[in-house]
């Protein structure tokens, strides 16, 4: 069996937790030779869990591009880093990629990534991970086996959660605007590419509304303090960082996993987190007013084929979890992951329900999406007839829907056409 030379730049909870680590578990597929990371914490922990000695860890980008290091290459950076990044490993002569999304909310630099990906044959892989999980290929077959008859409308809510939400874009690195993607792009790219997959099509028409409404100064509680620690409203408000981080890790069996370990490199417990929440971002009260991505939008896309597309993307519910409903001529379909179901519901017949647990035997990250995504990348790199399903030239579509579905918003709805 070939064994794939693997180099990982960025390893944090994606390119550390999400694939490196599952990648080191395939150890008869892949060899993870070299990390690269601006963290001299993350690279010390991760280079002993993968066995990566000293001279292959790079803090300086440049000095890691200074040869090709392996076959492939994880780039899971930060959002505004992963073109100028993927275009150095094109250059450096890797031929295989997997590139995280959103891949760059600047048209220019997707066109130039295609373009000199398709010129170089290079070979790019986009962690549009929930085109993999076993739940949405079944929903896929289901369609595309005529149980609904002709597909007309597709809704898809995005429950991010509101623990999710504050712990990710009001306290965590995708927080503000200017350092990254639109919330649309940054969390629903996923949601975005699955619509057109259904749709089988793509969009001719996008609007969209929502805006920041809750997570402001003015919506601060009286008396709250700036740090939840220090506050009166540590033990009683929701969004406190007490209890999303040390409470939720203590109930949750005190487990080094997401998004508890994104506090820290060290080795969790509750003086390590005490000493994260006094002093760094994930401690500050919601309401600080550092943060300005929407906290709700709503986008409807029409695509070339009449098929009309709803995704609502909702910070404020309970769970996390999408719901997904197609409707077509003769029947309906219903996805609840958080209740387990696929439930097809022909008009005159009885339904045929599946639960999702019973369709695969890994719900592990994204729904197994990580880790069948990673299984099918190396098939595509040991057997060249193998499909990329979330090629570049694939993956680029959602990201075009996303800035057409941000313009509208700006533009107080306004229809966009692509």
């Amino acid at each position: 069996m070939q064994t794939v030379k693997t180099a990982i730049i960025g390893v944090g909870a994606r390119g550390g937790e999400a694939y490196g680590k599952y990648i080191n578990e395939c150890a008869d597929k892949y060899d993870i030779v070299s990390l690269c990371d601006r963290s001299q914490s993350k690279l010390d922990k991760y280079s002993e869990l993968f066995g990566v000695t000293a001279e292959n860890l790079f803090l300086d980008e440049n000095e890691f591009f200074k040869e090709k290091r392996a076959d492939l290459i994880v780039i899971a950076t930060l959002d505004r880093d992963h073109v100028r990044v993927a275009l150095k490993a094109i250059e450096r002569g890797y031929k295989y990629i997997l590139l995280e999304k959103p891949i760059s909310d600047n048209v220019d630099e997707l066109r130039a990534l295609n373009a000199a990906a398709k010129k170089s044959g290079v070979i790019v892989m986009v962690c549009h991970v929930l085109r993999y999980t076993v739940a949405i290929r079944k929903l896929k077959e289901i369609l595309d086996g005529g149980a609904i008859g002709r597909l007309i409308t597709i809704d898809d809510l995005e429950q991010v959660a509101y623990w999710h939400y504050a712990h990710s874009y009001v306290r965590g690195n995708w927080r503000n605007g200017k350092d990254t993607t639109p919330m649309i792009m940054a969390k629903c790219c996923h949601d975005l590419d699955l619509l057109q997959y259904f749709a089988g099509a793509k969009a001719r028409y996008i609007n969209s509304c929502g805006d920041l409404t809750y997570f402001k100064k003015e919506n601060k509680p009286d008396g709250a303090s700036d740090r939840c620690l220090d506050c009166k409203y540590v033990d009683t408000c929701a969004y406190s960082a007490k209890r999303i981080y040390i409470d939720a890790w203590k109930r949750n069996g005190e487990k080094d996993e997401w998004p508890f370990n994104v506090l820290s490199d060290k080795k969790l417990s509750e003086e390590v987190f005490t000493d994260c929440l006094k002093s760094g971002r994930y401690g500050e009260c919601v309401f600080n007013g550092q943060n300005d991505v929407v906290d709700h939008q709503v986008v409807t896309a029409t695509f070339d084929n009449g098929v009309v597309g709803n995704l609502k993307m909702m910070a404020f519910t309970k769970g996390g979890g999408r719901i997904i409903k197609l409707f077509g001529t003769v029947g309906e379909i219903m996805y609840d992951e958080a209740a387990d179901l696929i439930s097809v519901r022909p008009f005159g017949k009885d339904n045929t329900d599946y639960k999702i647990s019973e369709l695969t035997d890994d719900l592990s990250g994204h729904g197994g999406g990580d880790h069948r995504m990673i299984d099918a990348l190396y098939e595509v790199i040991t057997n060249g007839s193998a499909a990329v399903d979330t090629s570049l030239s694939n993956s680029i579509e959602s990201h075009l829907m996303a800035l057409a579905a941000e313009e509208s918003r700006k533009n107080n709805g306004a229809l966009v056409e692509l």
